[in-house]
């Protein structure tokens, strides 16, 4: 009984390091293969020409959105385990929103599909650093990641991949774990926007440095509930969008326009559902935003106790207390103004920037390209060590007394 009992253990045991040296081989295969970039310099907006995407807005048409809650996936491996999709929809329409997504881990939720309004997305990444994006209008999954590191050659890259097959790519939660640092979003290009707020982080200092670069890359914010049944939660942090007709299609246009603003309504601990659910009856309204002239115009359907408007670097250019008209005069110097708004009970709307430009339209900053020459050097350097080392290990299995 016992040599048969280690006969199965040692059986398991080579299965397993077979199984552990297969998964070591094809995620070394992934990083070796990964090509290098060449990023284009970092330069500020600039032109004589203001952008403003909320120039012709309806204050009526705000729409509320959610585009991170994960719900039961993956055998209840991944987190989400105890909300069910018809319990998410449930929750977040008694919230008021518009649009209710969500973003399984390397998932696309298929419920509710049969809704105009339904939006695929999912959140990919499996990585130990929580190098995450969240995918909207997604067609499929990609299922290539860098696990155990990432550089930003290989952000850059796992960014491209995403490119090809959704509508919108958003860098997930960027402070959380480190997972994207300032210096990275100098750099890296081909993106849509930042998951600036979150439930666990806020990454404003990540916003502010990439629009800074010149990178017109706008805001998302969400709950990124892992738990619906825990009130704080939910109904925290959510996206506004400015859409006449709630399709995939005419969302997705806004969201690449800019027509949208981040919120963080503001929830002490312990606030439950119905009061949630009052507190959503009374969010302001965006009544206006204009630029006429060299001026930035922002109107509110009530009186806020703040407005800052913040610039290059995330410099607050100029601060105005207790109204709902607030003005700042553009100079020559200013290469973009985004604006808070801070209400008497702590909510705080995060709007898109306004920002200098040339030509006819805003153009995108040139996207990253291989650099063909040290790709090739890479992987020649990096596939003949692999070889040198195999060769080793082998002549020292083999001569080995």
């Amino acid at each position: 009984m016992f040599k048969t009992l280690l006969l199965y253990f040692k059986i398991f045991y080579k299965f397993f390091l077979y199984f552990l040296l297969i998964v070591f081989v094809l995620i070394l295969i992934q990083y070796l293969i990964c090509p290098v970039y060449k990023f284009p310099k970092t330069k500020v907006f600039s032109g004589n020409k203001i952008f403003n995407p909320y120039q012709n807005i309806d204050s009526t048409k705000w729409k509320k959105a959610n585009f991170q809650v994960q719900s039961y996936a993956w055998f209840g491996i991944t987190d989400g385990r105890k909300n069910s999709n018809k319990a998410i929809d449930s929750i977040y329409k008694y919230l008021g929103y518009d649009i209710i997504t969500t973003s399984d881990y390397q998932k696309i939720n298929s419920y509710g599909n049969e809704e105009k309004t339904y939006i695929p997305v999912y959140e990919h990444g499996y990585g130990i650093r929580k190098n995450h994006q969240v995918l909207i209008g997604s067609k499929k999954v990609l299922w290539r990641d860098f696990p155990v590191f990432q550089n930003i050659h290989h952000k850059q890259h796992i960014i491209n991949l995403l490119r090809n097959d959704n509508d919108l790519v958003y860098i997930a939660h960027p402070r959380l774990r480190g997972s994207y640092t300032t210096d990275d979003m100098k750099y890296l290009t081909n993106y849509d926007g930042i998951e600036v707020l979150n439930n666990f982080r806020t990454s404003l200092e990540h916003w502010d440095t990439a629009l800074s670069s010149g990178h017109y890359v706008t805001i998302l914010s969400n709950d990124d509930a892992h738990d619906i049944t825990n009130p704080d939660e939910i109904g925290h942090r959510c996206t506004f969008i400015n859409v006449n007709n709630l399709t995939k299609k005419n969302i997705i246009i806004a969201l690449k326009k800019g027509l949208a603003f981040g919120a963080d309504i503001y929830r002490p601990l312990g606030e439950t559902f119905e009061q949630k659910a009052e507190k959503a009856k009374k969010i302001p309204i965006i009544n206006k935003v204009k630029i006429s002239t060299d001026t930035l115009y922002v109107e509110l359907s009530e009186k806020a106790e703040k407005f800052r408007f913040i610039g290059q670097n995330g410099q607050i250019k100029k601060t105005v207390m207790d109204t709902k008209n607030a003005f700042y005069k553009i100079l020559s110097e200013d290469t973009y103004i985004r604006t808070e708004i801070i209400f008497p009970d702590r909510t705080t709307f995060y709007l898109n920037p306004v920002f200098r430009y040339y030509g006819e339209k805003p153009e995108k900053i040139q996207t990253a390209i291989v650099d063909t020459y040290k790709t090739f050097i890479f992987r020649i350097i990096s596939f003949a060590t692999i070889i040198f080392l195999a060769i080793n290990i082998f002549y020292f299995i083999r001569v080995r007394p």
